[in-house]
C-alpha cells in the first residue's frame, strides 16, 4: 500500500477523533459556557448536519480544483474549526466552530477515497479505501478515550487544539506524501450529477443510510443501556465504548479485503449478521460479558459493510465518482442522525433502554434487501444490455446524450 495511504489516514483519524470526542466531553463543555447537556448536544447534531450539507457543497466546490489541493484546503478548514472550537470565548462560537470542521468531514473522506483508489491496482481498490478508514475506525479506540482523557484532566479545549495540531500532520503528510492528480479531463458538474439518475448508485445511498443506521441506533444510547441493563458502573462506558472502536477496526480491514473479492457476497453477510445480531443484543444486554462482545460485533459487522458500499458508490458512479462518493459519506451522518431519532422515539414511547436494539436490527434488514434488490436489478439489465452508468453505456463506453 502506497505511504500517501498514511496521510489520508492521519487526516481521517483526526476527523473521527473531533466528531466522537464531543460525546465525552458534554458535561465539561456545557458546564464552562453555563448550558444545558440538551444545549451542548447541539454541537453533535450541528456536526452531523454539516456533514450532510457539507459533503454535496464542498465537493461541487471543488469539482475546478486539482484532488490533492483540495484536501489540502479541505484539511486547512478542519484546522481552522478545532481552533475556532478551541478558542472560542462563546457557545455559539463554539458551534460555528463544530460546524466549519464539519464541512471538511464529508468531501474528505469522498474525495480521499476516490484518491485512494486511484492509488491501488484494481483489485485493490476496496483494500485501499479500507485503509485510509482505519484512521476513522482508530480514532475510536485511541483518539476519543485519550481526548476524553485529555478534556477531563486538563481541559476540553487543549482536546481541541491538538486535534488541529492532527490536522496539520495531516495536511502536511499530504502535501508531501499524497502524488499530484490532475483533474480528470471532461468530468463536469453535469457529469457528476448524473450519476445519480443511476438507480444502482442511490440503491447503495439507501443501503449505506439503513445499514450504518443499525448500528447507530444501538450505540447511540450504549450509556443508559449499559449501565441500567447490564448494570456496568458509569466509569466502565468509555472501556465498552474502546470495544466497539476495536470491532470497528477489524470489520473495516475484513470488509475491505473481501469486498475487493466478492463486493455483494461481503454486502449479504455483514448486513444479513448485523440485523441477527443486534436483535440478539436486546437479550445479551442484560449480561456484562455477553454484552461487551455483542458490542464489539456491531462494530466490526456495522464497519464491514462501509469499504463495500463506498467501493459500490464508485463503482457504479463511473467516470464521475467524486460527488457521489462525498454523498454517501453524508448518508452514513444522515443514517446516525435518523436512527438516533428513531432510537429516541422508542425509548420515550416506555419500550425501554432496548429497544433501540430492535429498531437496529430492522434498518439492517431493510439494507439487506435492498441489496438483494440491488444485484437482482444488475443481473436483469446485464441480461438485457441496459447497463448505463453515470452517463456512459457500458456496453460501448460512449456517452449518452440524456
Amino acid at each position: 500500500m502506497p505511504l500517501a495511504l498514511l496521510a489520508l489516514a492521519i487526516g481521517a483519524f483526526g476527523i473521527g477523533t473531533t466528531e466522537f470526542v464531543i460525546m465525552g466531553l458534554l458535561p465539561e463543555v456545557a458546564g464552562d459556557f453555563g448550558v444545558s447537556i440538551p444545549t451542548a448536544g447541539l454541537l453533535v447534531t450541528g456536526y452531523a448536519l454539516g456533514v450532510v450539507i457539507g459533503a454535496p457543497l464542498m465537493t461541487v466546490l471543488g469539482t475546478k480544483v486539482p484532488r490533492k489541493r483540495m484536501l489540502m484546503l479541505l484539511m486547512g478548514l478542519f484546522i481552522a474549526g478545532n481552533l475556532l472550537s478551541a478558542v472560542a470565548p462563546a457557545f455559539g462560537l463554539m458551534l460555528i466552530g463544530r460546524v466549519v470542521a464539519s464541512l471538511a468531514h464529508g468531501a474528505f473522506f469522498g474525495i480521499g477515497s476516490v484518491v485512494a483508489a486511484e492509488l491501488v491496482a484494481p483489485d485493490k481498490k476496496a483494500g485501499a479505501i479500507a485503509m485510509m478508514f482505519t484512521g476513522l475506525t482508530v480514532a475510536n479506540v485511541v483518539g476519543v478515550p485519550l481526548g476524553t482523557l485529555v478534556g477531563q484532566t486538563v481541559g476540553w479545549r487543549v482536546t481541541f487544539a491538538v486535534v488541529a495540531a492532527l490536522g496539520v500532520l495531516g495536511l502536511v503528510g499530504i502535501a508531501k506524501l499524497v502524488p499530484d492528480m490532475p483533474r480528470p479531463e471532461g468530468v463536469h458538474l453535469r457529469h457528476e450529477l448524473a450519476a445519480f439518475k443511476n438507480a444502482q448508485v442511490l440503491l447503495a445511498m439507501a443501503m449505506t443510510v439503513l445499514g450504518f443506521g443499525g448500528v447507530f441506533a444501538a450505540i447511540t444510547y450504549i450509556a443508559p443501556m449499559m449501565t441500567h441493563i447490564a448494570g456496568f458502573a458509569d466509569g466502565s462506558v468509555t472501556w465498552l465504548l474502546v470495544l466497539f472502536g476495536l470491532g470497528m477496526v477489524g470489520g473495516n480491514l475484513v470488509g475491505g479485503k473481501f469486498a475487493d473479492r466478492a463486493l455483494m457476497p461481503m454486502l449479504y453477510v455483514s448486513l444479513g449478521a448485523l440485523a441477527v445480531v443486534l436483535a440478539l443484543f436486546t437479550l445479551t444486554a442484560h449480561n456484562k460479558i455477553a454484552a461487551a462482545v455483542t458490542i464489539a460485533l456491531i462494530g466490526a459487522l456495522g464497519f464491514a459493510t462501509v469499504p463495500p458500499l463506498q467501493k459500490r458508490v464508485l463503482d457504479q458512479a463511473h467516470g464521475a465518482p467524486t460527488l457521489a462518493s462525498a454523498v454517501n459519506i453524508g448518508a452514513f451522518n444522515l443514517g446516525n442522525a435518523l436512527s438516533a431519532w428513531l432510537g429516541g422515539i422508542v425509548i420515550a414511547a416506555g419500550l425501554g433502554y432496548t429497544a433501540p436494539n430492535w429498531v437496529g436490527a430492522a434498518l439492517a434488514a431493510a439494507a439487506l434487501v435492498l441489496a438483494v434488490l440491488s444485484a437482482a436489478l444488475e443481473r436483469r439489465d446485464a441480461r438485457h444490455g441496459t447497463v448505463t452508468v453515470s452517463g456512459y453505456h457500458a456496453e460501448q463506453r460512449t456517452p449518452v446524450h440524456h
